[in-house]
């Protein structure tokens, strides 16, 4: 035996949307039948029961109810999964058969809509990527507010992911061919894939791709393609992509977000602890997201930033101006979801009242801008588009305070449609006459409990108690319900009365919806108006901000100039600063230039030379956004990259090791760097050997400096990495001082010309509490580690180079104090080194020879060249110095 025709219904649905939990909707109730009932009640832990659908067996079942839906439904979608919402499109009364049902909308990861858990502050982006060459094009849209931008992403597959991760982007649009390349790695960043092959029409898509490239069309017609296939819903307002050019914008990638704290703390992964959280002084929720947005992308154009500053400026010297757009601004609602639930044809009564409530407050706010007198105040004043007339419509039409549901009426206002008052007007007096018919039928009867009222079943009726039944005329009603301790009748008055009321009510309701759909699709004309003034109100809500924050914690205006010197002048780590207290904090200065443009620092664990990295860092970034700085004064250069490489942290799921990632995150940095970027490095090498750690340090800083050129903070625990000072001439060393105090290390946070004396890590364990029988016997292994390592290796000096034949073939002498280190096959590099021996003593490789030195000699001509790499030729040929030295 076959299924019943509503589960072959199902099926046929089903199979359309496999990738789907299916809400079923029957009555009042969404329905999930077979494997979609069984994983969704583990999942939202509800009651997984059985139905009979024709089949020998039940098959599995579990239901939520339809007005409760949305929150099962979030919580899916939380989780990864999408959900397909099938409703009944016929009327059941005029269904023939099986009531029509079709899917009206498929919810993902990326079309989140409204939900509990959705961060008014942030965004909710879906995106798209395909790959053109070595890079992507790559498209991202917000469903909710209409937000949309197109760029290109260079770089590896990880190198996209970790763009989405940036971005909390958490479903990815490609095509079936690039889907099985991509499928692995995106569930290890926890990225839904969706596929679409096909796109939007270029006639359809065209008002989308007004300024964007050719070869990004594609990408956003496939992206648009899939929002039209699963929300089936007008797109008329999603705005027309925005070509980020990527000159213009500050590059941080995503490594360098997460080092410096930008968004998410390195702790818990909150807000709490991050520059987003200090700066963050909106009132509105677009304030918020628009905030967010300008902290992932600094601009990297002058004369925008300085206009962003100029507003700043002015708002932070009209203090009471502030205070008052602040104040106004809080009455304004989150205009952009608004207008977005407007277009999906989602939007509600109270929804319309908050958006006619929210365009209320632009008159005060150009006002208080015209009245300032400031030039680019007034300007921005002029530009607010106060949309009276979509307020007069909203306030003619919709009541003051709306009920949640357009069903529940009284949502539209008396005065809008004369027949909705006239049918309005019957259904109160109606009901005013049947309270008066109550009156008076207790007076006739005597029957003082005697009431009239009214339930969907029966209509209206009159109740009488048994007890009371003898005092009734009952030849003048008609039984219409026994109870248990009461009779409840109708008299032919009421049963007139009766018909006029409901009627009145019901053709009530029924007009007041259409009049409400009417007017929420008169609304969508205005969806480009709207959306402006929300871009306008939220720039405004950021720069009031800014300036709130630059008053509270000092901060002052950067100046930017054409050069890449950058000159900070008590500097601070404002994140910090706010943490600590502000008499606290240690300001330090930071001063690079065209002859000296990279720093070395030293100096002892928790000394702060992370902080004051860092700090540089998060001033270049504020100041980008067009923000006040912490500093006594800051002149910068327009930089076009930060890449950081701080902290230790490892990535098990991709299976690399805390000193992979450091060595990746370097060579993107490295690859990827221009002169005119930021470099921050700390502690580069020191998850490996000390050899292997402080050669990679050095030749990563040698080739910044021969072939970068760019602003580079570096930070070791070398020392003898400070004698590069002497060999690099863009070089200086720094270090962040420390003192003892009675045994203990005192530090003093301040940053001072010079390389650091020691490395105080004895002292920082003591700090840490360690117990005395470590520090103590780690003080006795310090003292003879010192002194066995006298004569080792300090560091190697690009000073000579000499053919190999030459030294061979026309007994070259080298002098001791150089040791040879071998990169390429055909070219030595001398090596400096404390010998054991006498400083002055000087051997000759070629001298009267002993078998010592002819066997030393033998072992350097077997040797390969080609494949030595340098640290092992450096250790080669101190084991042959320390050979000869032993004769």
């Amino acid at each position: 035996m076959g299924y019943t025709p509503m589960m072959q219904q199902y099926i046929n649905i089903k199979k359309d949307y496999k990738d789907a939990f299916v809400f079923f909707r029957l009555g009042d109730f969404y329905e999930l039948f077979f494997d979609d009932a069984t994983k969704a009640s583990q999942l939202l832990e509800i009651t997984l029961t059985g139905k009979d659908a024709g089949a020998p067996e039940r098959i599995p079942m579990c239901g939520v109810p339809h007005h409760s839906a949305q929150g099962y439904i979030e919580a899916l979608v939380q989780k990864g999964y999408k959900v397909a919402i099938c409703e009944q499109t016929e009327d059941p009364r005029q269904a023939k058969g099986v009531v029509r049902r079709e899917v009206v909308q498929v919810v993902t990861p990326g079309t989140l809509m409204e939900g509990k858990g959705m961060d008014g502050k942030t965004n909710l982006f879906i995106a798209a990527a395909e790959k053109i060459g070595a890079r992507y094009s790559f498209c991202y849209l917000d469903i909710s507010t209409g937000e949309a931008t197109a760029t290109y992403v260079d770089g590896a597959n990880d190198d996209l992911m970790q763009q989405l991760q940036s971005l909390g982007i958490r479903e990815l649009v490609v095509s079936d061919a690039f889907f099985d390349e991509l499928k692995e790695l995106a569930d290890v960043y926890s990225i839904v894939l969706s596929i679409e092959e096909d796109a939007m029409s270029a006639e359809n898509g065209a008002m989308y791709t007004t300024a964007s490239p050719d070869d990004l069309h594609a990408t956003i017609y496939k992206l648009l393609r899939y929002i039209e296939r699963t929300q089936m819903r007008s797109l008329a307002h999603i705005q027309p992509f925005n070509y980020q050019e990527v000159e213009q914008y500050l590059n941080i990638d995503t490594h360098s977000k997460r080092n410096l704290e930008l968004i998410h703390s390195l702790r818990g992964g909150d807000q709490k602890g991050t520059l987003l959280w200090l700066l963050d002084e909106t009132v509105t929720a677009m304030g918020g997201r628009k905030l967010k947005q300008w902290l992932h992308q600094p601009l990297a154009n002058q004369q925008a930033i300085e206009k962003r500053l100029g507003v700043v400026t002015a708002l932070l010297e009209e203090y009471f101006l502030r205070m008052e757009l602040q104040e106004l601004f809080t009455n304004v609602y989150d205009l952009e979801r608004l207008v977005g639930r407007v277009a999906f044809g989602s939007v509600g009564g109270r929804d319309l009242a908050q958006l006619r409530d929210s365009l209320r407050q632009l008159p005060a706010i150009q006002k208080q801008l015209l009245e300032s007198g400031r030039d680019n105040l007034v300007a921005l004043g002029q530009a607010l588009d106060l949309c009276e007339d979509i307020e007069r419509y909203l306030a003619t039409a919709i009541t003051d305070n709306p009920p949640i549901s357009i069903k529940e009426g009284d949502v539209i206002r008396e005065g809008y449609n004369t027949r909705l008052d006239e049918l309005r007007d019957a259904s109160r007096n109606g009901k005013d006459w049947i309270a008066q018919l109550e009156k008076k039928e207790r007076e006739r009867t005597g029957i003082k409990n005697l009431k009239i009222g009214y339930n969907r079943v029966f209509g209206y009726y009159i109740e009488i108690t048994k007890s009371n039944i003898h005092l009734a005329d009952l030849s003048r009603y008609e039984r219409k319900q026994t109870l248990t301790n009461s009779e409840r009748y109708i008299s032919e008055e009421l049963k007139e009365k009766e018909a006029l009321i409901l009627n009145a009510e019901e053709e009530s309701a029924v007009l007041e919806y259409k009049l409400f759909t009417e007017i929420r699709e008169t609304m969508k004309q205005y969806i480009g108006r709207l959306q402006k003034i929300a871009a306008q109100i939220s720039e405004l809500d950021v720069y009031a901000a800014f300036a709130t924050i630059s008053e509270k914690y000092r901060f002052v205006k950067p100046v930017f100039h054409a050069d890449r010197a950058l000159k900070i002048i008590n500097g601070r780590h404002p994140v910090v600063e706010k943490m600590l207290n502000k008499s606290t904090y240690v300001p330090n200065d930071c001063v690079l230039n065209e002859a000296e443009n990279m720093m070395l620092i030293t100096g002892p664990n928790m000394s702060g030379k992370s902080t004051y990295m860092r700090q540089v860092a998060l001033i270049t970034v504020m100041a980008q956004m067009g923000c006040y700085v912490p500093a006594d004064e800051a002149v910068l250069p327009i930089t076009d990259q930060i890449f950081t490489r701080i902290g230790a942290a490892d990535d098990l799921a991709g299976g690399q090791s805390t000193f992979m990632v450091e060595m990746l995150e370097s060579q993107h940095a490295i690859m990827n760097a221009t002169s005119r970027s930021l470099l921050l490095f700390d502690e580069i090498g020191r998850g490996t050997s000390t050899y292997d750690g402080m050669s990679l340090a050095q030749a990563m800083m040698e080739y910044i400096h021969d072939h970068i050129g760019a602003n580079t903070l570096f930070s070791t625990h070398y020392h003898e990495l400070t004698s590069l000072e002497e060999q690099l001439s863009h070089l200086r060393n720094v270090h962040v001082s420390a003192t003892e105090q009675d045994g203990r290390v005192v530090f003093l946070h301040k940053v001072k010309e010079g390389p650091a004396d020691k490395s105080y890590g004895i002292h920082v364990a003591q700090l840490a509490d360690l117990p005395t029988e470590i520090i103590e016997r780690a003080h006795v292994l310090l003292e003879q580690f010192e002194s066995q390592n006298e004569g080792e290796v300090k560091i190697v000096e690009k000073r000579i180079e000499v053919p190999v034949e030459r030294i061979v073939e026309k007994r070259v002498e080298v002098p001791v104090e150089r040791i040879v280190e071998v990169p390429v096959e055909r070219v030595v590099e001398v090596a400096s080194a404390t010998a054991v021996a006498e400083p002055s003593a000087q051997l000759s490789l070629f001298e009267e020879q002993t078998q010592e030195e002819q066997d030393v000699l033998t072992e350097l001509r077997g040797i390969n060249i080609s494949g030595t790499t340098p640290m092992d030729a450096l250790q080669m040929v101190y084991r042959l110095q320390q050979q000869l030295l032993k004769k």
